[in-house]
């Protein structure tokens, strides 16, 4: 099949990776003017893990790991008043940071890496809208050409516009737990370790530190509002959003001038309100979703990114198993993802998150001695080593979609002309 994938993040380029071995014809259309390989830090857990190991790309995730030995609750004085370190046992079930943390930018290079001699990669140039048929979906593209397709691919993230497309007018794809993030990179100095620095402030907020190289910081801003500003915010321009974060954390106190003041060069600045992406459905016709367009589990799952690992993993052994019949491939990839889906997404529990930003002092100090305790009686520690099963629970990886060894080349031109038509 002829398949435009929408999206050149993690889930599109990862889909591309399989569906091009299962003999498909690609085309990775992303807005963004070049590679999008920036991003804060993510990790990868349980059947994540599984779908990179599948693709024969574990050993370059492992060479681009970031070291991360534990999570601490600090006071205002940098004093660590409980430290909960990663499990590197091997078993059970991971902790609040992961044995395989990586930099966003580096897995999506990795990715691309393992999939652009196979696929057509065209930057620059969005989906403004398209129609559909029993025969193809024609997508028509922002610098006014057009072009047909077997089947459209929406991997546009959080604030899919494929997505808004296929569902009925006025429908809310988005669950909230009114809590909202900011996040950018500052220069790293001595005092930053290999341990993540958790901060909290009174008004239910909450500053992260985490390093993940020599030269560079990485500061999170997290707070609870249910406000309409505060939820309008991420659609503002970059300096009006910064105005609004370092005004909302101008009496935090800690580090917080440093990381205001690393604002203005951080080479990204990113803000979001924490959602989740819950729908009836993942496709119409010829038109499917994928990764956080489908089924974001948000950033306190832990499992965002492994998520769109193993959703694009399905989704392309369901229509390389099934080329000649869309509709059964579509309709496995709902009955087989959908219940890891469901698993990822409950694990984000919005009474235990307000419980990890308390409102008060009373309520930071109560929360640091008890988390101190159980650090101190090891209670952390040995419930994820005895852990039967790490988040995604017991579901499995379906088989693979197709061989790794495959290869495909000649998959940018056909018959002689170019497989994208707006291509220059």
């Amino acid at each position: 099949m002829r398949i435009l994938v929408v999206g050149g993040g993690i889930a599109g380029q990862a889909l591309a990776f399989w569906l091009t071995r299962g003999g498909h014809r690609v085309t990775v259309a992303e807005r963004f003017p070049a590679l999008r390989a920036t991003g804060a830090q993510a990790d990868l857990r349980g059947q994540g893990i599984e779908a990179v190991k599948r693709m024969g790309l574990l050993d370059a995730v492992r060479s681009k790991l970031v070291d991360e030995a534990g999570v601490a609750f600090v006071d205002a004085h940098g004093r660590a008043k409980a430290t909960i370190m990663a499990n590197t046992s091997g078993r059970g079930r991971q902790t609040l940071t992961s044995e395989y943390e990586i930099m966003r930018g580096d897995l999506v290079r990795i990715l691309h890496e393992a999939s652009r001699d196979d696929t057509e990669y065209v930057f620059g140039l969005s989906v403004d809208g398209f129609e559909q048929d029993e025969q193809k979906v024609v997508a028509h593209f922002s610098d006014g050409s057009s072009g047909a397709f077997d089947l459209l691919v929406g991997a546009d993230g959080q604030g899919s516009r494929i997505r808004q497309a296929i569902l009925p007018a006025g429908h809310d794809p988005y669950w909230r737990v009114g809590i909202h993030m900011a996040y950018w990179f500052v220069p790293r100095i001595a005092s930053d370790s290999d341990i993540r620095d958790t901060y909290m402030v009174p008004g239910g907020r909450q500053i992260m530190r985490r390093s993940h190289n020599p030269t560079e910081t990485q500061v999170y801003f997290v707070m609870r509002e249910e406000s309409e500003e505060a939820s309008a915010i991420h659609r503002e321009p970059v300096e009006r959003q910064q105005r609004f974060w370092a005004s909302r954390f101008r009496d935090a106190g800690w580090q917080t001038e440093r990381f205001v003041d690393g604002m203005r060069t951080s080479p990204f600045f990113y803000s979001q309100e924490i959602v989740q992406v819950r729908t009836g459905t993942w496709s119409r016709g010829r038109v499917v979703l994928a990764g956080d367009a489908a089924h974001c589990a948000s950033p306190y799952s832990g499992m965002g990114v492994s998520g769109g690992l193993v959703g694009a993993h399905v989704l392309a052994g369901e229509i390389n198993r099934h080329p000649d019949d869309l509709p059964t491939a579509l309709a496995n990839y709902d009955t087989v993802l959908r219940p890891f889906v469901e698993k990822i997404q409950g694990e984000v529990n919005p009474r235990l998150l307000r419980l990890g930003m308390p409102m008060t002092r009373r309520a930071i100090d109560a929360f640091q001695a008890a988390t101190a305790l159980a650090c101190f009686l090891r209670v952390p520690d040995l419930a994820a080593r005895l852990s039967k099963e790490d988040r995604g629970g017991a579901w499995r990886l379906p088989e693979n979609p197709a061989p790794t060894s495959a290869a495909l080349g000649g998959v940018r031109t056909i018959e002689g002309e170019r497989l994208f038509p707006g291509d220059r």
